[in-house]
């Protein structure tokens, strides 16, 4: 395969995240007989920003938003591919006017003509990394990809610490990841593999041995944190926003970033942002505008880590709040590599097949 990613550095700092939910209806006639002037924005997003107790970031964010603006938010929620998927569905018939999703989906949904040029207010504090070139997308939250497993079962030392510990004969059945290709944080899971076993053949070597552990795939990663909260599932995979936020109401989770047994002590991870674009004959094109420059506001950027557990994307935003430090204890020491999101988009459909001829899913 190209070269699938480039070793960046050990950071000491960090920054996370399907069945559909609709919170407010969609307009029925669709984009083309939409009112521009109607006072809403139809945001189609990846899951993990929400709070499941209406505690999130998205929670906190939709609501100073609307009373700001008078500008209502319906949301509708997936896998990131998923929500691209939906939008190419209604090209024709646009609904939404901004899509948020996980790399390496915004890349695609550029790439299927569905995302406009916009670079909102503050956009020139995010890294040039997080954001297109051409304007065409900008991460709005910075993030990491992770695992979970269960503190209370797992005590005592029993912390998985490499991928070869999950297709031990402790994890029979107790081991899900969600789909590649679907969810996010499931195609990151290729990634990681890839990039921790030196290549597609022997990752896919390995999710294979993994299948007799694995309970099955999930469209939706965040529904995976209960049931490891529980002690149905001891592992699965996440990412590290969405996770740190729901420990707060499930306390035996507990995050982690698999290493290989060659290299038991260098745990490896990268950035995976939530990235946010303008939609392209978005219905409500002027009220996206609005919105997403709300997103990268200096408010709404300093209640990233403080509400939603995750990592302001603007350079000039420094929090000190307790969540933020302790997620920088969370990424410690962990080598974060950085994908080549060109090769991932470019050939996603052939490694999500060989995953799918690998595992027999």
């Amino acid at each position: 395969m190209s070269r699938l990613t480039r070793v960046r550095h050990v950071r000491t700092i960090a920054a996370v995240g399907g069945s559909l939910v609709l919170a407010g209806s969609l307009s029925a006639c669709g984009g083309s007989s939409a009112a521009s002037d109607e006072k809403v924005v139809t945001v189609y997003s990846a899951d993990g920003l929400k709070g499941e107790n209406g505690d999130g970031w998205y929670d906190r964010v939709f609501k100073d938003f609307e009373k700001k603006t008078g500008i209502k938010v319906n949301y509708v929620e997936g896998g990131s591919g998923e929500m691209v998927q939906r939008a190419v569905r209604e090209k024709s018939n646009t609904q939404a006017d901004v899509i948020i999703t996980l790399p390496p989906f915004i890349q695609q949904a550029d790439e299927k003509g569905l995302l406009q040029a916009y670079r909102p207010k503050g956009s020139e504090e995010v890294d040039g990394a997080d954001k297109a070139a051409d304007g065409k997308w900008t991460s709005v939250v910075n993030n990491y990809f992770g695992f979970i497993y269960n503190k209370k079962e797992l005590a005592g030392g029993k912390a998985p610490k490499t991928w070869e510990d999950l297709t031990e004969g402790t994890y029979k059945n107790k081991v899900q990841y969600s789909t590649p290709g679907v969810a996010g944080d499931g195609t990151a899971v290729l990634i990681k593999a890839m990039h921790d076993f030196g290549g597609k053949e022997p990752a896919m070597a390995y999710l294979k041995k993994l299948q007799t552990n694995n309970v099955g795939p999930s469209a939706s990663t965040g529904k995976l944190a209960p049931k490891v909260d529980k002690g149905e599932l001891l592992a699965a995979n996440g990412d590290v926003q969405m996770n740190y936020a729901q420990s707060k109401d499930m306390p035996n989770l507990g995050i982690w970033f698999p290493a290989t047994k060659k290299d038991p002590g260098k745990p490896t991870t990268f950035a995976l942002p939530y990235a946010a674009g303008l939609v392209t004959k978005a219905p409500h094109g002027a009220n996206a505008r609005k919105f997403l420059d709300y997103l990268l506001s200096q408010e709404a950027q300093q209640q990233v880590s403080e509400i939603g557990g995750g990592f302001a994307a603007r350079k000039d935003v420094k929090a000190t709040d307790a969540n933020a430090v302790a997620l920088d204890k969370i990424i410690d020491g962990v080598e974060i590599f950085e994908p080549d999101w060109a090769d991932v988009s470019k050939n996603l459909p052939s490694y999500v097949e060989d995953w799918k001829s690998a595992t027999g899913s």
